[in-house]
């Protein structure tokens, strides 16, 4: 298969295939991990192996990286992927690398493909191969590593973030492709529609390999076009969609960036997460729920109206639904966001939970149990004055406990001073 794979014209690949780095020192936009002054920037660039777990979004380099390593360590390449590949598959591999490491003193460097869709049962298979020198392991993913992968797998292995590629990288990718295929790059595109491939691109060197390849095409048939203007550009390529994956680490890392957000009193980048997550198709029902947790953990009495108009928002949702029910969640968004904020009774609810845990089942207060079964004299609150009565409402072999501390933000305040007025004599 690889001979036949070799013996394929070069020029009928793809250009990003064609183009791919030969050695680590030319993976372009990880200088935060490639850089000579960077300790593994430096080891891998001189060819030293060690078993890696890239993680990162799509179009980063991440097999890009993988060749080239296996390039510049003189390592035996092999590439699966853990979509199709099975547990028959890493023990052809890892047997492979065995023999090749005996016979002939040659590493061998596996890559691995989505190695998040491996179960653990898959994953353990490597552990003895990668413990014995046999395999180096560099694993690809766009998820969380200790999320989908298992601890032994990760114990072994060095986590490399690999990130977006921003504006400097997609410049350097434009000069790489202008000299291969011996073309200026104002002479395909004018440098507002070089900006907006840019932005088209998303960070994310494949598209923009395809992008520009597909106006090199277009470039090689006719000259009418050129150098493009933007709205030519957009008719050729398309408009941005939004990269967004419900299932995945865009689901996690916006949802946590929109709740830390309203958290934050922030309400105009709350905004913007919310428009993220909706123009990817993240289901509503899902934020509308998130907001109602978020409306007793982190503003709580504080504000006592977040709480029933989360839970309305979330009606109206269910009610309405998109695109109209977006209306509803940005009224709810913005009012949560400009709430004063406390996590006293989220913080005092932890402290009851664990202080129950620690001392069991007390019995109760005697006065306190149900009339059949009370022994002790419960006290009426409501036959005194201001509905108090100073009285233990405490299994009496333990002391009171404070759970509960309202802050001086917002409603807690007025509730702080009722406590106090209330136990005022």
């Amino acid at each position: 298969m690889e001979l036949f794979e070799q013996s394929i014209n070069p020029e009928l690949r793809p250009l990003a295939e064609r183009l791919r780095p030969k050695v680590v020192e030319d993976v372009i936009g990880q200088d935060h991990i490639l850089s000579e002054k960077q300790p593994i920037g430096k080891l891998l660039k001189h060819g030293r192996l060690v078993n890696i777990i890239i993680t990162g979004p799509p179009g980063t380099g991440k097999t890009s990286f993988a060749r080239a390593l296996a390039n510049s360590a003189k390592a035996h390449f092999v590439a699966l992927n853990a979509v199709d590949a099975g547990v028959k598959d890493l023990k052809a591999a890892g047997e492979s690398g065995k023999e090749r490491l005996a016979e002939q003193s040659e590493k061998t460097l596996l890559f691995v493909d989505e190695i998040h869709r491996f179960n653990k049962a898959q994953q353990d298979v490597l552990l003895p191969y990668i413990e014995k020198g046999e395999l180096y392991l560099v694993g690809a993913t766009t998820e969380h590593p200790s999320y989908e992968l298992n601890r032994a797998l990760l114990s072994r292995c060095q986590v490399l973030q690999f990130k977006r590629l921003e504006r400097e990288s997609f410049v350097k990718l434009a000069e790489k492709i202008a000299k291969y295929e011996g073309v200026d790059v104002n002479q395909l595109v004018t440098t507002e529609a070089f900006e907006k491939l840019v932005s088209l691109s998303d960070g994310d060197g494949r598209k923009f390999f395809n992008f520009l390849e597909s106006a090199l095409e277009l470039f090689k048939i006719s000259k009418e076009y050129f150098p493009m203007s933007v709205e030519v550009l957009v008719q050729l390529v398309g408009n941005k969609i939004i990269a967004y994956d419900k299932s995945s680490d865009q689901h996690y890392d916006t949802i946590s960036a929109f709740i830390k957000s309203v958290r934050g009193s922030d309400a105009d980048a709350a905004l913007y997460y919310m428009a993220r997550m909706l123009e990817g198709g993240e289901d509503s029902v899902f934020i509308a729920r998130r907001l109602i947790i978020l409306a007793s953990e982190d503003i709580g009495n504080a504000e006592p109206r977040a709480l029933p108009l989360a839970v309305a928002g979330l009606e109206a949702v269910e009610a309405i639904g998109l695109p109209e029910a977006a209306i509803n969640l940005a009224q709810v968004v913005t009012f949560l966001a400009s709430c004063p904020k406390s996590n006293r009774s989220y913080s005092a609810w932890n402290k009851a939970k664990a202080f129950v845990a620690e001392t069991g089942s007390i019995d109760l207060p005697a006065a306190l149990k149900s009339s059949q079964k009370s022994s002790g004299e419960y006290v009426y609150p409501h036959d005194f004055e201001k509905a108090y009565v100073e009285q233990s409402y405490w299994p009496p072999s333990i002391s009171p406990q404070k759970f509960y501390e309202p802050s001086q933000r917002g409603h807690e305040k007025i509730i702080n001073e009722f406590l106090r007025w209330l136990k005022t004599k």
